[in-house]
């Protein structure tokens, strides 16, 4: 009996992370993940419920890394013939002005995601090859969702940098947004759980990238991250917000180069250039030891937290819901209690019991009986997102 599912695709540049899933009732069949891609010790991991396969090989490109995904399909399972694989969802992180929604790849779209290459010079190049290697070896839709296309709805207002605006037109100046796919997943869940489509939310996606927005009644409307993922909130190796004459002092005073700074703001500052710790974990355990580098780190990445979603509440013109997402959001207790007790002046309350409960589901952590605004924590789920955009998009 064949199943309906997606397959999803996330390349990075020496990675491919992967997730075979049923788009309607979001069952995981198969989730793996490709690593080291163009070195000689390349590594897989394909796990089928309780099962853990691991292989080493070379794996010269994302090419070659399909194909030994597929060898696995085939040697462990589950059967892809026997799946009924409908899509492949791949996730671009940069979909510029030109898609603000899901779109069916052709060749068209290939070298529209190549020419938004130099807003994402990072990212978008993996994607496209990703994309490429996998549209010679499935011959079925693929679809491309963008990180982006969720914040296409930012007001003027909100998207625009007061600088010159024909060099800003020129060269593609703006507010782009990026964790859309999660944002969207996350704000449509807790409508969905409270039964409300008119919520005033805002969403903390805190993973080792980091993200704020604001939602009105399912339109966002702000987000922290800006014309690339460096702009915003504290994160695990990024700055987030600073004075932009940093960059001039630095490369005056310091002798550093472009390359030298965007390698300092992008992956040794954050956490990791506060204390020597990205994880939020480590970070904790060490501040909780006395450390003073680790202590000042929590209360800068603390500080950022609860500064835009005071500013989030003032764009909104009032907060319903403030929502806790990703890997620090859904797992790190203490930083949603110390948020929300900074924030009690908007009405925010936490439940110690509740905010202490690990649990997978989507959940309410205010006191029974609160009347102001919620504080909820609600697991992402990208993956699904994408799976389910992708087959919309085929409708």
């Amino acid at each position: 009996m064949q199943v309906s599912t997606v397959l999803v695709l996330n390349s990075g540049s020496s990675s491919l992370k992967y997730q075979l899933l049923n788009p309607s009732s979001g069952e995981v069949l198969a989730v793996g993940l490709v690593e080291r891609i163009g070195l000689e010790s390349g590594r897989i991991v394909h796990e089928v419920g309780e099962t853990e396969t691991e292989r080493e090989a070379p794996i010269k490109d994302h090419g070659v890394a399909l194909h030994l995904v597929l060898d696995l399909f085939k040697e462990v399972g589950p059967s892809l013939d026997e799946a009924g694989i409908v899509a492949v969802g791949h996730r671009v992180v940069h979909g510029g002005t030109l898609y603000s929604q899901p779109t069916v790849i052709d060749d068209d779209v290939v070298e529209g995601i190549r020419a938004l290459i130099p807003l994402a010079p990072l990212h978008n190049p993996a994607n496209l090859t990703g994309i490429e290697a996998a549209r010679e070896l499935f011959d079925v839709p693929h679809v491309a969702i963008f990180d982006t296309a969720f914040f296409s709805t930012l007001p003027a207002a909100a998207y625009t940098y007061a600088i010159d605006a024909d060099v800003a037109a020129e060269h593609q100046v703006r507010r782009y947004g990026f964790h859309g796919t999660s944002h969207q997943y996350v704000s449509a869940k807790v409508a969905e759980v409270l039964g409300r489509d008119d919520l005033k939310q805002v969403v903390l996606h805190l993973g080792n990238g980091a993200s704020a927005s604001a939602v009105d009644s399912g339109v966002a409307v702000d987000t922290s991250m800006g014309l690339t993922p460096l702009e915003g909130l504290v994160m695990g190796t990024r700055s987030g917000d600073l004075d932009p004459a940093i960059v001039f002092h630095l490369g005056r005073v310091a002798g550093m180069n472009v390359d030298d700074i965007d390698n300092l703001l992008n992956k040794k500052s954050g956490l990791l250039g506060l204390a020597g710790r990205s994880d939020m974990r480590d970070l904790r355990n060490a501040a909780d030891a006395g450390e003073p580098a680790a202590v000042a780190a929590l209360d800068v990445y603390r500080h950022r937290l609860i500064k835009y979603v005071g500013a989030y509440a003032a764009v909104l013109g009032g907060i319903d819901v403030l929502t806790f997402t990703a890997g620090v959001g859904e797992n790190s207790f203490p930083i949603r209690q110390e948020v929300a007790d900074a924030l009690g002046f908007l009405g925010l309350a936490v439940d110690p019991a509740k905010n202490a409960v690990r649990s997978k589901e989507p959940r309410i952590i205010s006191p029974d009986g609160h009347e102001g605004p919620l504080v909820m924590v609600v697991p992402t789920n990208e993956e699904l997102a994408i799976a389910r955009q992708s087959v919309e998009a085929l409708a």
